[in-house]
């Protein structure tokens, strides 16, 4: 899964910090492949934000001017990122965030407290 060291056990360096190898690279892509879509983007958004944590797909289908079949296809791509899951309860399906995912993501591209980025206006102005 995104983000694990397998040797480890926990979390993959940072992007900011440590090159990624071509495995961690492959599944961060799809990671961020299925984020990179905005009716993706908002139904995360709204499953994240949703009071009690966990949204019934007949309250995301009329947010969109789109299809249930549609909606259905982009939450399946969330699940197979690994961004969200669900379980069927009779007819309703409900949605959750898994937070161990987002948690993974923020830490890829968190740079490390305390260190400061490179100055880039005095190397700039330098080559003026």
């Amino acid at each position: 899964m995104l983000g694990q060291d397998d040797a480890a056990g926990g979390c993959c360096p940072a992007l900011l910090t440590t090159p990624l190898d071509e495995s961690q690279a492959g599944e961060l892509a799809k990671v961020f492949k299925a984020l990179g879509d905005p009716v993706r983007l908002r139904l995360l958004s709204m499953i994240a934000s949703r009071a009690g944590g966990e949204v019934c797909v007949c309250d995301l289908t009329p947010a969109f001017d789109l299809s249930q079949p549609t909606i259905s296809h982009h939450l399946k791509l969330l699940r197979q990122a690994g961004l969200i899951d669900c379980e069927r309860r009779g007819t309703w399906v409900y949605y959750w965030l898994v937070p161990e995912m987002t948690d993974r993501l923020a830490a890829i591209l968190t740079r490390p407290a305390g260190e400061s980025l490179p100055d880039r206006t005095a190397a700039a102005g330098a080559a003026s």
